[in-house]
Order: C-alpha cells, then structure tokens, then sequence
C-alpha cells in the first residue's frame, strides 16, 4: 500500500492542526523528540517541518500533502494546489511603523524589515517607496524604530504592534493554515476521504444542536424561527404532548435564537455540541 507523505508545521499553528487531524480520526501519536510521529491512519507517513521549509518541500514533490500557511504559499510563489482552507491561526500580513513617523515615510528612503521579501517588495515597488530592505528572522516587531522605519509581519489581533508603538499603513494580505498539495499527486481516495473527515469536523465546529419540546398549537412559530441545515427534526411526544424538535443551528446565532424560541412557546430548550457533520 502506498503511502500519503503529509508534512505537519512545528510551532505555534501545530497545536490547531494536531487538534483538527485528531477530531477528525487521525490522531498524531508523539515519538519523543522524534520529527517523524505516527498517525492513527497508518496510510499517513507524517513528517513535523518548521512552515517556510513545507511549502516547497511540497512543490518538489517530497511531501504529498502539508498544513501551511497561505502567507508562505504566497510569498515563495510556490506552484501547489490549495485544497482546503481550515480557517485555523488567522492573520493579516501589515506593514506596520512608528506612529511618530508615518507622515515623512514617502520622502526619504526607509529601511524596512521582513521575513516575507517577495510580498514586501510588491508591495514597496506598487506603492513607489524609496527603501533598503532587510530580513529578519523573527521578532520582527523589535526593529522599529533603531533598526527599521518600517516592518511588514503577520499579526492576529494587533496587540503586540500596539505594545510596541506601532501603526498599521496597510494590510497586503489575510492568511490561514491551509491544506496544499502537489499537483500531481492526483485523485487518492485516501486524500478524499481526510478532506471528508476534515470538512466535517470543521462545520460541526461552527453548529450546535438544539433540542427543544413545543406544543401543536406553536409548532408552526418555532419551526419559523429555526434555521437547519436541510429541516428540523419533528417527532411527536408520548401522550399527544406536542412535539420534540430538534435542528443543527449555526453557533453564533444561539444567543439570539434561544430567546426567540422560548418566546414563541419552546419549552425545555437544550444545548449540544457534537463532533463531526458531514451533509
């Protein structure tokens, strides 16, 4: 049987991606300090890679599969086909400065920091920027304003730009982990069925269940309020009591909803979260 050789990134969008691959039945098993670990599916030889070495070790074809980041992908013009967005650790790629010296940026030349220089570049070049550029390996953040007038690096909320006196000038580009492959791996059932497997664990992360009794006589109110994926489930109490319903509900909208429903004459309303959905 032909192996699926599938690269897991080291680091801090490790811990998303273990979490995914084990919710969706494809637990990574450690191996000490090994960067070889085992998975649960035996058709999955994994191999741990720090995130700039994955994308290209897929282009080349060393690895079938890989969880990267879209701003890697991007910035090594890499020639791999995106297979699924997992929405995991997700960041904008900004070009940030000191707030004090935003306004004389344009007028001189500017030293700017980066590890991501082919997308720095455009965006310099497009923007008519007079500028030297420097890579950085990491804590980009620390440059400004001794070393850099200027840095372009990934941020997920801000703070640690805001921490160091830091302004967004512009966003170049959202990213997350995605899951590439080589294009000509082609058409695997095994890679069918973690796409599968992934997907649904990834809708049943956004959804809830809700379980609830209502009454004939409100039947139609609460079935009018109630999203579902295709339609409600409506089974019929003992005892000609009304009816037992129950809807997958996306999770965001419970706070509203359940409100809603209690008004319109749902009674014992119950909350769960489940696992996987696959439509």
């Amino acid at each position: 049987m032909d192996t699926i050789n599938l690269a897991i990134p080291k680091g801090r969008m490790a811990e998303g991606v273990l979490r995914l691959m084990e919710d969706a039945g494809f637990k990574v098993l450690a191996n000490g300090r090994n960067y070889r670990p085992a998975c649960a599916d035996p058709r999955f030889q994994l191999k741990l890679l720090k995130p700039q070495d994955i994308v290209r070790m897929v282009e080349l074809g060393r690895h079938d599969l890989a969880f990267a980041g879209h701003d890697w992908v991007v910035e090594l013009g890499a020639e791999v086909d995106d297979i699924l967005d997992t929405g995991l650790d997700k960041v904008r790629l900004v070009a940030a400065a000191p707030r004090t010296g935003l306004s004389t940026l344009r007028s001189r030349r500017i030293v700017v920091a980066s590890e991501y220089e082919r997308i720095t570049r455009t965006w310099l070049d497009r923007e008519g920027f007079d500028y030297l550029f420097v890579r950085s390996h990491g804590a980009t953040e620390v440059f400004p304003p001794e070393d850099a007038d200027m840095i372009v690096d990934n941020t997920a909320t801000g703070r640690t730009l805001v921490e160091n006196d830091l302004e967004i000038v512009d966003t170049l580009l959202t990213s997350s982990t995605r899951l590439i492959a080589n294009p000509r791996l082609g058409k695997r059932a095994e890679v069918d069925e973690l796409l599968l497997l992934l997907n649904s664990v990834l809708d049943a992360r956004k959804r809830v269940m809700l379980e609830m009794n209502v009454a004939a006589s409100n039947l139609d109110a609460v079935l009018g309020i109630l999203p579902c994926m295709r339609m409600p489930t409506v089974m019929p109490l003992a005892g000609e009591g009304g009816f037992a319903v129950k809807s997958a509900v996306p999770a965001k909208e419970v706070r509203r909803l359940i409100p809603l429903l209690k008004a319109a004459g749902a009674t014992d309303i119950l909350e769960f979260s489940f696992s996987k959905v696959v439509s």
